[in-house]
């Protein structure tokens, strides 16, 4: 195979139709920056609920020194957190719950607000700082009031938080973006896949003369059809790199920047996040394009 050829010819395609290929590389710009965005925002959900837990869960925080409710009487002892566990699970609804000390709550504030300040001489707070705490899971949330009947007034026991108070405004906005992010997506992808449809139909009538000649002579279907499919890999890589270039500048301006400074008591994703968006993009971008062209090249170049 002359590779010579088959590049002359992409160069050619590219020329031949290039406000077309350049609708689908902004078509594919749009769309896979929303998909991109919609992966983001699923892992922002999920990254909320590993730290805040999710809208099933119920936490139940222990009594520690200094505690600012008046039947607290100091740290909670062993003995009352088995008490409050062994409440915890013979309430109705109940299907599981975890223990957290104060080391794993100091962590998680670390996490969220960055270990430079809890180091050094004089930190922002310590472990000891931190309450213990018994994180109940609820087969149905409105189960709430049950676990609540059972483990308030118990010794060790300052205040229960039912989830859905906290999480349930985040999830809900999180969750109309994706969805509506991801739903325009989908419009847009169709768009892409018209677009790739009719540039390969224009790509093949422009060179029709050609690939009668190619036909005649005894060419491969692969032979004729590698230009077309190194074309929608052009197109695909520049449109996944516009994309990805777009994402970054949301993860950088808008979350490091903006986000993160100002909702400091939310969990923000970071590179490894952006790193999975930009991966599903990358499969999604050729996919898009390759596979529309292998199917559309069998019909248009038979001459």
């Amino acid at each position: 195979m002359q590779l010579r050829y088959v590049f002359s010819e992409l160069a050619q395609g590219l020329r031949r139709n290039l406000t077309m290929h350049i609708a689908v590389v902004l078509t594919l710009f749009v769309s896979l920056t929303l998909v991109g965005l919609g992966v983001l925002l699923n892992q922002q959900a999920d990254r909320a609920a590993g730290y805040w837990g999710s809208q099933l869960e119920v936490t139940v925080f222990l009594c520690r020194d200094g505690d600012d409710n008046p039947a607290c009487t100091g740290e909670v002892t062993d003995a009352e957190i088995d008490a409050v566990e062994a409440a915890v699970a013979d309430s109705e609804g109940v299907t599981g719950y975890r223990y957290e000390s104060k080391e794993e709550a100091f962590e998680k504030v670390k996490e969220l607000y960055g270990e430079e300040r809890f180091t050094g001489d004089n930190p922002a707070a310590t472990a000891d700082a931190m309450p213990q705490s018994v994180w109940v899971e609820l087969a149905d949330p409105d189960e709430f009031e049950t676990v609540a009947s059972r483990v308030q007034g118990l010794a060790g026991v300052s205040q229960i938080r039912d989830q859905r108070a906290v999480l349930e405004p985040i999830f809900t906005s999180l969750n109309a973006l994706q969805w509506g992010a991801i739903g325009i997506a989908g419009f847009l992808v169709l768009a892409a896949l018209l677009l790739v449809g009719n540039t390969i139909r224009l790509a093949a009538l422009a060179r029709r003369r050609e690939i009668g000649i190619m036909r005649l002579v005894g060419a491969s279907n692969l032979y004729i059809t590698l230009p077309f499919v190194l074309e929608a890999l052009v197109t695909a890589f520049i449109g996944v790199t516009l994309a990805a270039g777009a994402l970054a500048a949301f993860m950088w301006f808008g979350i490091a920047e903006q986000l993160s400074d100002s909702l400091r008591f939310m969990p923000w994703i970071g590179l490894p996040e952006y790193g999975v968006a930009v991966a599903a993009i990358a499969v999604l971008g050729p996919v898009l394009t390759v596979l529309p062209t292998l199917v559309l090249t069998r019909k248009y170049t038979k001459v």
